[in-house]
């Protein structure tokens, strides 16, 4: 099982966004530059996050980003699957392109099926808020980042 960028550069934008101070905003170069990823590819999944309610945009010449929801009310669970495309991680999962010769009696799937609810069934007891229990320790990698780049 592997998640692609998008949701594991979600995931990060929301850890920071929930880390900040009440009242302050983040900007897209800020998260950036502490994740060492993209600016362009962390544009579009602010906008998708944004979409999906899960940020909200200050535009502005003092704008910003910054969580529209609670940490408590974001779960990691129903994050991943809004922000993976696609869960086929055999060929079989998709009925339109499956061209597997064992289909018809492989046993395969169907193990794989359970573990992907396994692995739901996990992500769905989990908050944001769950993952920031030491929100200290996540402002001090944070701020330690920003100012070995400044």
């Amino acid at each position: 099982m592997r998640l692609t960028y998008q949701t594991d550069y979600a995931l990060r934008t929301l850890l920071y966004l929930s880390c900040l101070p009440e009242g302050k905003l983040a900007n897209i170069q800020e998260i950036a530059t502490v994740y060492a990823i993209s600016q362009n590819h962390l544009m579009k999944i602010v906008h998708k996050l944004g979409k999906l309610e899960y940020i909200e945009t200050i535009r502005g010449h003092k704008g910003g980003l910054r969580l529209k929801k609670k940490p408590e009310e974001i779960n990691i669970g129903a994050l991943v699957r809004m922000t993976e495309e696609d869960f086929y991680i055999v060929e079989c999962f998709h009925q339109q392109t499956n061209r597997c010769l064992l289909s018809p009696v492989c046993q395969l799937r169907g193990v794989f099926q359970e573990a992907m609810a396994a692995f739901f069934r996990v992500l769905d007891n989990y908050t944001l808020a769950d993952l920031i229990q030491d929100r200290e320790m996540y402002e001090q990698l944070f701020e330690q980042k920003l100012i070995e780049i400044s």
